[in-house]
Parts: structure tokens; C-alpha cells; sequence
């Protein structure tokens, strides 16, 4: 009988909370949101520069010189964003470091891997015409 008589007030109970639910949601998301905006990218930044590092170990300066300038310039503009405090630009900047960091590395990587396929066949068309020398 008790069950009976709780769900009877439960359902004539206004329904306000969807609207309270959705302010506190929007204002937790503006806190949030404003609170990310407050913190500076080190971790990003550690990111990127281990990225770029990374390329730099793989050869990207020599076989993907633009994409590597492109990188380190970036990561220059910033961590001048971040020592002026504008996190969001400098968390902006530090992600298309990355990115061009890995391009780079990715390209010195394919054009070793060019080089020794030519390297390969190189090597194969000499020990064929060694045999053809040999044979005769």
C-alpha cells in the first residue's frame, strides 16, 4: 500500500528537472571548457617535440626538409604562444607541429625504403649480368 501511495506523488510530482538538468549541464561544460582554455598544452608540447625529434632521428631533415622546417617553426610560434599565455593558440600551434613532424618522419622513412629497394634491384642486376659473364 505504501509503494501504491509513492508512486502517486512521484508521478504528480512537476517535472522541472529536465531544465534544472540541462542548466547545470551547460554550466558544467562552460567551466570546463573555460578551464582548458586556462591551462598551458605541456602536454602536447611534450608531444610535439618528441615527435619532432622523432623525425629528425629518422632522417627527416634530409629527405623531408619542408615538412620538418614546417614543424619546428610551429613548435617555435608555440612555445612563444605559451610563454604569452595564449594556451588555446599555442595548444593549436603544438598539434599541427605534430602532425607535420609525422608527415616528415613518415617520408624519410619511405624514401629509405626507396633507396634500398634501388639498392636491391641495383645489386640484383649486377650479380645477373656477373652470372651472364660467367656463363659465357
Amino acid at each position: 500500500m505504501e509503494l501504491a501511495a509513492m508512486k502517486t506523488r512521484i508521478e504528480k510530482a512537476p517535472r522541472r528537472l529536465p531544465g534544472i538538468k540541462l542548466a547545470a549541464l551547460a554550466l558544467g561544460s562552460s567551466l570546463v571548457l573555460a578551464g582548458c582554455a586556462g591551462n598551458p598544452p605541456t602536454e602536447q608540447y611534450a608531444v610535439t617535440q618528441s615527435a619532432v625529434n622523432a623525425a629528425i632521428s629518422a632522417g627527416g631533415t634530409e629527405f623531408a626538409a619542408v615538412e620538418m622546417k614546417s614543424a619546428q617553426d610551429k613548435l617555435k610560434e608555440a612555445e612563444l604562444a605559451m610563454h604569452d599565455k595564449e594556451y588555446e593558440k599555442a595548444r593549436r600551434l603544438a598539434e599541427q607541429a605534430e602532425w607535420d613532424a609525422r608527415l616528415a618522419e613518415r617520408k624519410a622513412q619511405a624514401a629509405k625504403a626507396e633507396q634500398a629497394l634501388q639498392d636491391a634491384r641495383q645489386g640484383v642486376q649486377e650479380l645477373r649480368e656477373e652470372g651472364m659473364r660467367n656463363a659465357q
